[in-house]
């Protein structure tokens, strides 16, 4: 089994030769050639140009006449130079496809900005679209992760061009569950600059310059033991966009004014009234927002939200492997362009197709329910987790009933209270040293090369785990509290918004709380340890614990209650399994670590130990808040 960084690049390598397998398919049936004209600039208002591809549908050698409706494509990885799969398969089939270099970045002109330019750009392209000869006014978007945010900024920037999006695992609500996780930076992002200053960007022009920010990138993880970045110290100084915006993100925690562009869940009504097919995974870096984005939206919007979760790490819709872990083949859209162009089709053609009728468009929100699979060893030795895709009716589902499970002494958790007269005074107390923090195995991840494991793992170490190298699991840290359930006398099927709510102390100024979900499989012939499945965690910077947009540091000693919120899932907990829930303080380098002093964010020059506790008694009835369907459907 591949492990890391090479599984993924398998992954993406796979999704590549998929997609381009039934382009070469589909048009082999398609109705039209294509004509590509490369790096057309378009202009800005300010000025800058931005190097533009155009893909026309094509007969006998020649662009098709006419006015048609076009797919716009913004990215910042590099527009394909009259090669993208995407933008042939589209034209092949009737669209002109418009495949744009964002700003600064590869061939486009200007100055490389995250997002904070996709509005106004994405307004500006969209408006030189409609005056060209070859459209027919009628615009809608598609792409992943980046290149999905900047359908959200051109959503969110009024342009009236736009009629559709299909937002895939994509960049929104960055202050909130993201980017800034409950005041925590995520280091994914950390790692995205790291990896793309000196790539597509404007510094990468020089050939020395490049060099020198690659062989940066190449010594990541010992940069990961010198954080945090400073101004000029290393050679990101070499791309200065890239390194102003990375330590002011590092140090910006409040969700304000900063982190504005893509806020949909805080101002949904900023997005224009257009259908909107929103696409993510359980397993996805993006998996929060996506329903966050699906409730903000789908409650204001009149044109149809669609909303589909899968068993997926970031943009892996045609994949239904990853990890350790398999979901059933089944769990895999395997035409990943076109089910695309069945939702272009409908909204841009007005053609009456399996939107609305058939899945995956059946129903306005479709989930794959995690967990029924026989847990026996399957394909390259991973574990059978499987499940099913059912439709539903709403997100969350209304039916599931939230269901306490309370942490108690002995590390018990149970549906039952905390009573005075058993925990009376209850609490559990840990040590947490920043300079040894808990080593991130998996979750919900993207940008991760190198550094991060997307998806389920068994929470155990290995050679796969840079920072955690020994088979040893998770639980046995001293830093990390378990609490679990007896094993399962039934079914148990989790599916939603999960939260757990804490009462805790510190003897630091500030400090962080971290939950972790976790299906215990028992012992089997195929896995005679067990296996610790990950299902989903979330993180909480104490000084963010009011309120995320003002920091309001701790009082060493004093009780406090604080909610981390974990990404939303679906999942059965079948008979014999254990509920579990691990708590700590780090949770890295999936998170940056805190350092406890109390110091401005990512501008420490200490670290300190300190002992933070988890209260369960009666008065502070710590929990994790389960929505629980009250019968589990099978298809």
């Amino acid at each position: 089994m591949m492990q890391g960084d090479s599984y993924q690049r398998f992954a993406a390598a796979a999704f590549a030769a998929l997609v381009f397998l039934w382009s070469a398919t589909s048009n082999a049936k398609a109705p039209f050639t294509v004509d590509a004209k490369v790096d057309v600039m378009v202009p800005m208002r300010d000025g800058v140009r931005l190097a533009t591809d155009i893909y026309h549908p094509a007969q006998d050698g020649q662009p098709l006449e006419g006015r048609h409706p076009v797919v716009l494509i913004r990215t910042p990885y590099g527009k394909g130079n009259g090669e993208s799969s995407e933008g042939k398969y589209f034209a092949s089939h009737g669209y002109v496809v418009v495949i744009q270099d964002t700003r600064g970045r590869y061939r486009s002109e200007g100055v490389w900005h995250w997002m904070t330019d996709d509005g106004p750009d994405g307004f500006d392209c969209a408006a030189w679209i409609v005056q060209q000869s070859w459209s027919n006014g009628r615009i809608g978007m598609m792409g992943t992760s980046y290149v999905g945010g900047t359908q959200h900024a051109l959503a969110m920037s009024g342009s009236p061009h736009l009629k559709t999006v299909i937002p895939v695992d994509a960049v929104s609500n960055m202050g909130r569950q993201s980017m800034r996780n409950a005041g925590a930076f995520e280091m994914r992002f950390w790692n995205w600059i790291m990896l793309n200053a000196g790539k597509g960007s404007n510094a990468a022009q020089d050939e020395g310059t490049a060099a020198v920010l690659a062989e940066m990138a190449a010594q990541r993880h010992a940069y990961l033991k010198l954080l945090p970045l400073r101004y000029g110290t290393t050679p990101l100084k070499l791309a200065p966009e890239y390194e102003a915006w990375l330590i002011e993100a590092m140090r910006h925690g409040a969700n304000d004014a900063f982190w504005d562009q893509n806020n949909i869940v805080d101002h949904p009504a900023r997005y224009s009234d257009i259908p909107v097919y929103l696409v993510g995974g359980w397993y996805d870096s993006w998996a929060g927002n996506t329903t966050a984005n699906y409730t903000a939206l789908s409650s204001r919007l009149k044109s149809d939200v669609y909303l589909i979760m899968g068993p997926w790490i970031h943009g892996a819709q045609g994949a239904h492997s990853h990890g350790q872990v398999t979901f059933g083949k089944e769990a895999a859209i395997a035409d990943p362009l076109g089910w695309r162009r069945l939702w272009f089709d409908h909204y841009l053609k007005g053609e009456v197709n399996e939107v609305g009728r058939e899945a995956p468009f059946r129903s306005k929100v479709r989930i794959f329910v995690m967990g029924t699979g026989d847990g026996r060893k399957g394909e390259q030795g991973r574990l059978n987790h499987g499940g099913y895709w059912r439709d539903e009716q709403e997100w969350p589902p209304a039916r599931a009933v939230p269901t306490k499970h309370y942490f108690a002494a002995e590390g018990r958790l149970s549906t039952e209270a905390p009573s005075t007269m058993v925990n009376a005074a209850a609490s559990t107390s840990f040590t947490f040293d920043p300079r040894d923090p808990a080593p991130t195995i998996g979750g919900s991840i993207s940008s991760g090369n190198d550094i991060l494991l997307q998806g389920a793992w068994d929470q155990r170490g290995g050679p796969h785990v840079w920072n955690w190298p020994k088979p040893i699991p998770l639980s046995a840290r001293n830093d990390i509290l378990v609490f679990q359930t007896e094993p399962l006398p039934n079914d148990v099927e989790v599916t939603g918004e999960i939260e757990v709510k804490l009462w805790v102390s510190s003897t630091a100024l500030d400090t962080d709380f971290t939950a972790k979900l976790i299906d215990v499989y028992p012992p089997s012939a195929d896995f005679p340890g067990g296996f610790d499945l990950n299902i989903g965690d979330g993180i909480a910077r104490a000084r963010f614990r009011d309120s995320l947009s003002e920091e309001k540091l701790m009082e060493p000693g004093k009780t406090y209650p604080i909610t981390v919120k974990l990404y939303p899932t679906s999942n059965v907990f079948k008979r014999g399994h254990r509920i579990r829930v691990d708590i700590s303080s780090s949770n890295f380098p999936r998170f940056d670590v805190n350092p406890n002093t109390g110091e401005p964010l990512a501008q420490h020059r200490r670290m300190e130990t300190c002992v933070n506790t988890i209260y369960h008694d009666d008065q502070h009835p710590s929990h994790i808040l389960l929505p629980i369907i009250p019968q589990a459907l099978q298809p």
